[in-house]
């Protein structure tokens, strides 16, 4: 493979510039003065910002975007090999490397590097750890998969030795990281579309567990089923964060939820109660974010009164239980959840959470996951009082399955739920204005645009 010298400014080209992680390892190299030049469908916010830093970016893909001069393409999994840019580099002898592959080498150049990992939650405890690396003035390169309001965005430069970044499992891609410090928050089954089954899963968060140095540390959920099989045989600190204080070294005790579900907690450590910990977001599930964030914490030398103060500072990143607004009395908040142990989290949390009626307007995320966890998805869903489905958000893929939203809110009533389908977000909306009533609560959930019936509804 490749291997870029970062200490030689050269000219670099991103095929697909506008994606949230591509644009964050451009800004990077800009930083470190390299030329950038990229291509992307259309122009962005996140485009816009780049061109503003100095990088010169294309409209389209087109063999003439790339330049004989260019020291290196870096292109994301989702473009094919027949790309013009990728055929045109070729055809000039330029190197080739991934996203995944070009932000492994990145983090070579980082003294500490943390790759936050798990089916779940990786977005959160990204943004949460580095808030409390913010507050502790330890300057970090952050890399996040979501809009952090802290930093006004997805990507923040350091000019310190500390880099943290999400670490997806998605075709394999965190094997090609160099973490330092990994942390895996869960490992569940999702992405069948590349994975073969569970096994297949767990066999690649195992391998991401041996990229970890003899003088790193491995943090991971100790909820996790068989949590040996990823630990056998590490030279590197293990340390277990989990529900249980025996099998944990660090756990939580005496849980407690405010009115509008945010938790509060006493950190137990090997055993011992040794602070009281108040979260400003809210659910249980990220009680167990804030545990992982807070060993990687310890295990850089950050002190209990900057943790402390980080996660008091933390509110949350864009589309995780996030209020968007009222309509009326109706609370209308939108969550990223796209997978049955989200969907399960989101629920619970939305039950501490004043009202009377819940709704969900669901979008599933691709037919593949869709097929594969139709049972699943039914049984999460079922938890709320009335789902309103949206069409399958295709992302990358195609409907070769022969699966819809209308087989969802079928299984919803097999299983005793409420459910209902509407091919347009416009009648969506319109259902929900005649059927919403008196202090209910709004939930539009997935990672697609569903996003988009809350805004609609509250005039944003």
């Amino acid at each position: 493979m490749y291997k870029l010298d970062f200490n030689t400014p050269a000219k670099l080209h991103f095929t697909g510039i506008g994606g949230i992680s591509m644009s964050a390892l451009a800004e990077i190299m800009i930083s470190r003065g390299f030329t950038v030049t990229g291509s992307d469908s259309k122009e962005s916010e996140i485009t816009k910002h780049l061109e503003s830093l100095g990088a010169t970016i294309c409209y389209g893909q087109k063999s003439q975007n790339v330049s004989s001069d260019v020291e290196v393409l870096i292109y994301t999994a989702a473009v094919k090999q027949d790309n013009p840019e990728l055929v045109a580099a070729k055809s000039m002898n330029i190197p080739l490397l991934t996203r995944a592959e070009f932000l492994g080498q990145i983090m070579q150049n980082y003294h500490t590097a943390i790759g936050v990992s798990g089916t779940h939650g990786k977005t959160t405890t990204t943004s949460m750890l580095s808030q409390i690396m913010l507050e502790a003035d330890t300057d970090p390169t952050i890399l996040v998969g979501g809009i952090m309001p802290a930093i006004k965005g997805n990507t923040r430069i350091g000019h310190s030795d500390k880099l943290i970044t999400e670490a997806c499992e998605y075709t394999n891609s965190f094997l090609s990281f160099k973490p330092t410090v990994a942390i895996i928050l869960n490992v569940a089954a999702d992405h069948l579309d590349f994975f073969k089954d569970l096994d297949d899963i767990r066999h690649s968060f195992r391998e991401y567990a041996r990229l970890v140095p003899d003088d790193g540390a491995l943090i991971i959920n100790s909820d996790i089923d068989n949590i040996e099989y990823f630990t056998e045989g590490l030279k590197c600190s293990v340390i277990t964060v989990g529900s249980d204080p025996d099998k944990s070294m660090y756990s939580a005790a005496n849980i407690t939820f405010d009115e509008f579900a945010r938790g509060s907690y006493d950190l137990v450590v090997n055993g011992e109660i040794k602070d009281h910990i108040t979260l400003k977001v809210t659910g249980k599930h990220n009680i167990y974010n804030s545990l992982a964030s807070i060993a990687a914490a310890h295990f850089m030398g950050i002190s209990n009164e900057d943790i402390k103060t980080g996660l008091t500072a933390y509110e949350g990143t864009d589309r995780r239980f996030q209020l968007k607004g009222k309509l009326g009395d109706i609370t209308i908040i939108d969550d990223y959840a796209h997978h049955p142990d989200e969907i399960r989290a989101t629920l619970s949390t939305a039950k501490h959470y004043p009202h009377n009626k819940l709704w969900v307007v669901f979008q599933p995320h691709t037919y593949s996951r869709t097929k594969a966890l139709l049972p699943e998805f039914a049984d999460a869903l079922k938890e709320a009082d009335a789902v309103v489905l949206a069409d399958i958000y295709a992302a990358r893929e195609k409907n070769t399955l022969g699966i819809s939203s209308k087989d969802v809110m079928d299984e919803i009533k097999k299983d005793g739920g409420t459910a209902y389908y509407f091919p347009t977000f416009s009648e969506i909306e319109n259902f929900l204005l005649e059927n919403c009533a008196h202090n209910d609560l709004l939930i539009t959930m997935g990672a697609g645009d569903v996003v988009k019936i809350g805004e609609h509804l509250l005039g944003k």
